[in-house]
């Protein structure tokens, strides 16, 4: 006699959204730290300024949730104007939050395995290409801390995220 097996969620898909918005929140506290003469010019090692990886976090994270959801596939386009402005590319990462929002709502559960293709380019399922654009970020924010550290600013602690868990 087979028994049947229970299989549960290990986390939810609000769970999910929850901990994207509070490594989002992390990393909009890492920008704010960062001076404004800095955020446009200042690298190490050869690695981009923090706004040329800022655009790409734009580039990649509401487009790529929009694609998901209308089934539409654009080109990654990185190329972001902030208007020399820390404050434009803030203002743009809150529009960003918003379309995640918007947009997140309308997955549901059961496409989170479905095979899709970002930009054109990216095969994955729904879940693994939420968890680069997510994997994605992390790995600029540290490049970004690194910026912070080297301009003599602490910056924020990386455990500093609220998950919505409390």
């Amino acid at each position: 006699m087979e028994q049947a097996i229970k299989q549960s969620e290990v986390i939810t898909s609000q769970e999910l959204f929850k901990h994207w918005m509070g490594h989002r929140q992390l990393t909009r506290k890492v920008i704010e730290a960062i001076p404004e003469k800095d955020f446009f010019s200042f690298s190490i090692g050869g690695m981009r300024t923090p706004a040329l990886l800022v655009s790409e976090l734009l580039a990649i994270a509401g487009p790529g949730l929009q694609q998901i959801v209308e089934g539409k596939t654009e080109k990654l386009d990185e190329h972001l104007d902030f208007k020399n402005s820390k404050a434009t590319a803030l203002a743009l990462w809150d529009e960003a939050d918003n379309q995640i929002k918007k947009y997140w709502t309308k997955i549901s559960n059961e496409r989170f395995h479905d095979r899709i293709v970002t930009f054109g380019q990216y095969e994955g399922s729904i879940w693994s290409s939420i968890f680069y654009f997510i994997d994605n970020e992390i790995h600029h924010r540290a490049q970004m801390y690194v910026y912070l550290r080297a301009l003599n600013i602490e910056p924020p602690a990386f455990w500093d995220r609220d998950f919505g868990d409390k």
